[in-house]
């Protein structure tokens, strides 16, 4: 049937940089395996579902983009005869989609109600291209397992020594010891170095590295994985990264060593990866090994691990199961925001996750298990378009590599920060929030000082004890001794000593430092960190912490402040920012062009001090400006800072994701400069900005009297009683290696296949969610600690 809004349409495929987003909606998770499927627009490649909540319908009524391409997805019967193989190398699993699912399309017009034909001439190429395309999770799957590397400036200017032929009994063992595996051949002189221990369980002594330290030597080649195709492990000490070598034959021919000759012999760096993160596995049975009991229902949902995500899925299960969270963004009777680009805006997507986990509308069997011997599992949501989202533009979380959980939880967090929070809505991170309070004693004068900090969480360093192995006892690896919470949080407390000279005394004996609790959280999040170093390298060791499961006090750690027999040290005078000093080099450059004195300072100033032609396109820009000929003004005065109110500039920061507080401060601190302001926003993430009863001439450091007026975050009532709610649980031997799971303390009533109700611990091993066991499993192995105020 013909249909108008198809004749007007200019319809293309997607470009490989465009992103089709075919498997789930963005702004929920229902997806193509749904009864009504997914409705992708044929015009701009958004995902809508279109059962219940039609979210392709008001994708069509907001854009105005009525065509869309029906996908639905229904799973294959497959009989294996025998497991499935595991995974031993890099690669992505051969058996594809078609070999698992019966695909239906149809496309329609929404605004027509009509049927169109997706085989004519004008359809078929775009209906093609949708299903061809990449979709997010698939690129995050693909990413999972295959490394983007690359050279470095150290293989590209590699400067090898004078060319001699190893013979084959120095490539037996290392230069330093007789080991005769993970030997690493640097490609600048010859030698050759055991490599680092915890690589895959592989014995090693760092001698390699050692080398590299003590002779500046950078890039090494790791023999046991060279190929005759010219593939091999390049590792650069200096840069500290895997790298590719486009000229590896070439770098090995000079030591006489023939690629053709070689054959691999032992697991590349990924492979020993993906084999570690294999056993790194929380148990999934009872003592006596029984199967756990899969758990569904609201506050029950599983996240699909895609790859090494592992470490997001603990934290985000951790974090919707707080209160602040799941009101802030669980709001099913609420419209989503009206935004072009669902995927790409964080309300939307965290939205999407609450709704995801809290519902319990995903927390079903995965119907796909047949086999009567497997536990039926839950499928899990795949949170791909947030875990893009968040690592947008981060060095670290962009990639696939596991990362650190806590280090995660603080991007997002300032993320959330910076968000705008509309409608009334709290910023879901306050209750996170406290202040901790130092105090400063002079051991000569005992004078004191005191000075706050606000924060969301607490690094606590658990002490290491090891056991003494039993005579004649199986070597299993060293052991160590429990502590308790409170041996943690004494340590972290405690007084020390630090060398300081006394500014009022002069007495060069130092001070006593202490941090105690000026307000408590309404969460307590606390990090237990316990590393140890091997072979120059940290490791992270597995020390039981003893947690109380009832309420406990904190009172005793809250300070208690200025006492009256106490005598505060003097202020010290402020130091007076120092004068800008233009560089004197672009300095002269630019006047030599001509420019005055005057504008050559302030386009240096502007543009980082370094660049003569960057300043000299400022000047080009800024020619006009009435104040271009007046004195570079840092400040100080009502110049420049005339500028920071300007609601156009602070609307400017606001498109990019700033909040109107954190916008008015940069501007105030950058003399209302809009491209120096983005530089201070991501170079200040903590700082919150002004807001509108700040005084925009108050200096940025508020005085003592503003500072005590000003309400602080947490609270001081006592008493302080927590209980742990849940914890981020890591099992491996360093945060870049290993598995993150969630224990939660939930209410269960009954609505899920465990036994019995009322509160339990929950175990959420990515799309595994079941009822836990292994209570001393949580202590050994915890990571992050969630403590809510009772």
């Amino acid at each position: 049937m013909s249909c108008p809004h198809l004749e007007s349409a200019g319809l293309a495929p997607p470009t490989p940089a465009q992103s089709v987003y075919r498997e789930d909606c963005t702004q929920c998770f229902d997806s193509i395996d749904d009864p009504n499927g997914l409705d992708v627009c044929l015009q701009c490649f958004n995902g809508g579902c279109s059962g219940d909540r039609l979210h392709a319908r008001l994708h069509k009524t907001l854009w105005g983009h009525p065509l869309a391409l029906n996908i639905r997805r229904t799973r294959k019967t497959v009989v294996r005869d025998e497991p499935p193989p595991k995974m031993s190398k890099l690669a992505i699993a051969a058996e594809t989609e078609a070999d698992r699912y019966d695909t239906a399309l149809a496309a329609k017009c929404l605004e027509c109600n009509t049927e169109l034909d997706i085989a004519s001439p004008k359809l078929a190429p775009i209906v093609d291209g949708i299903m061809k395309a990449n979709t997010f999770s698939r690129k995050e799957e693909v990413k999972a397992w295959e490394q983007e590397l690359t050279s470095c400036e150290h293989i590209l200017l590699l400067q090898q020594h004078e060319p001699r032929r190893i013979e084959q009994g120095d490539l037996g063992h290392c230069s330093k010891c007789d080991l005769k595996e993970n030997l690493w051949l640097c490609l600048e002189c010859g030698n050759l170095g055991c490599g680092r221990k915890q690589m895959g369980g592989v014995d090693g002594n760092s001698h390699a590295l050692s080398h590299s330290d003590e002779s500046g030597h950078g890039v090494a080649v790791k023999l046991g994985s060279i190929t005759p195709e010219g593939t091999a492990d390049i590792y650069c000490y200096k840069c500290d990264e895997e790298r590719v070598d486009d000229n590896l034959g070439l770098h090995l021919a000079h030591w006489g060593i023939m690629l053709a000759e070689r054959q691999k012999t032992e697991m590349s760096l990924t492979e020993m990866q993906i084999e570690q993160n294999l056993k790194w596995d929380f148990s999934m049975t009872t003592e006596d090994g029984k199967d756990l009991k899969p758990l569904c229902g609201p506050g029950l949902t599983g996240l699909k691990n895609l790859g090494n995500s592992c470490y997001l899925a603990s934290m985000v299960q951790c974090l919707f199961d707080m209160p602040s969270f799941r009101e802030r963004y669980y709001r099913p009777a609420d419209q989503l925001p009206v935004v072009q680009e669902p995927a790409a805006d964080l309300e939307t997507q965290l939205r999407k996750m609450a709704d995801g986990l809290c519902s319990g509308r995903y927390a079903k069997p995965d119907d796909s298990v047949i086999a009567e011997s497997e536990v039926r599992y839950q499928k899990g949501l795949t949170p791909a378009m947030l875990k893009h989202l968040i690592g947008r533009g981060h060095d670290e979380f962009s990639t696939m590599r596991q990362q650190d959980a806590l280090e995660f939880l603080q991007h997002l967090f300032k993320l959330i920060t910076r968000s705008k929070h509309d409608e009334g809505l709290g910023d879901p991170t306050t209750p996170f929030r406290f202040v901790l309070e130092q105090r400063l004693q002079c051991l000569g004068c005992r004078k004191v000082k005191y000075s706050t900090t606000e924060q969301d969480n607490v690094f606590i360093d658990v002490p290491l004890e090891k056991l003494p192995k039993a005579e004649g006892a199986e070597d299993l690896g060293d052991k160590y001794k429990a502590v308790t919470l409170k041996e943690c949080l004494d340590t972290f407390t405690g007084a020390e000593k630090v060398e300081l000279t006394c500014s009022a005394c002069g007495n060069k004996d130092g001070f006593t430092k202490q941090s105690l609790f000026k307000t408590f959280p309404e969460v307590l999040v606390l990090n237990a960190r316990k590393m140890t170093v091997v072979n120059w390298v940290p490791i992270k060791v597995d020390v039981p912490v003893i947690v109380p499961d009832e309420p406990f006090l904190l009172d005793s750690y809250q300070s208690k402040g200025l006492q009256p027999s106490e005598e505060l040290l003097p202020d010290e005078p402020e130091a007076q920012a120092p004068a800008f000093v233009p560089e004197p080099t672009a300095l002269a450059q630019l006047e030599g062009m001509g420019f005055p004195r005057n504008r050559c300072e302030k386009a240096l100033h502007a543009t980082g001090n370094s660049d003569a032609n960057a300043a000299m396109e400022w000047l080009f820009g800024h020619m006009e400006d009435p104040d271009i000929d007046a004195p570079l003004d840092l400040g100080q005065g009502g110049g420049p800072a005339a500028g920071v109110a300007d609601p156009e500039k602070i609307e400017m920061l606001g498109a990019m994701g700033f909040g109107a507080p954190q916008a008015k401060k940069a501007l105030k601190e950058t003399g209302g400069d809009v491209e120096r302001a983005v530089e201070w926003l991501f170079s200040h993430p903590d700082d919150q900005g002004l807001f509108e009863d700040d005084n925009d001439a108050a200096p940025s450091t508020e005085p003592a009297g503003a500072a005590a007026s000003k309400e602080l975050a947490g609270s001081a009532k006592l008493p302080a009683r927590f209980q742990l709610q849940s914890i981020s649980c890591h099992k491996g031997t360093s945060i870049h290696a290993g598995h993150y799971v969630a224990f939660v303390r939930k209410q269960l009533n009954g609505n899920g296949e465990g036994e019995g109700e009322g509160e339990k611990w929950v175990l959420f091993n990515d799309e595994k969610v079941v009822e836990a066991h292994d209570v001393d499993e949580m202590r050994k192995f915890a990571y992050v600690y969630f403590f809510k105020r009772t």
